[in-house]
């Protein structure tokens, strides 16, 4: 694999975080969370061991998405591979 088909160590879906990514969002990246695919994954870090999963359709006080932050084993991968 070549420095372009890794995903980057830390991505978030929002648009606000110094981890938001636009190209890689577009590609389409995948997670795989303690062996499981995860499609509601906000934000992960692969070198600390972690994801942000939402959380139904609860919204917290600025209008965003609940999430709970859950450690272990992270696995990304481009959709397109």
């Amino acid at each position: 694999m070549s420095a372009s088909e890794v995903p980057p160590d830390r991505l978030s879906t929002d648009p606000e975080s110094p981890f938001h990514d636009e190209a890689a969002l577009a590609r389409g990246v995948g997670v795989r969370f303690r062996g499981a695919e995860k499609t509601n994954v906000e934000e992960y870090c692969v070198s600390e061991g972690w994801v942000r999963l939402a959380v139904g359709t609860t919204l917290d006080r600025r209008g965003k998405q609940l999430t709970i932050k859950y450690s272990g084993p992270v696995e990304p991968y481009f959709k397109d591979e």
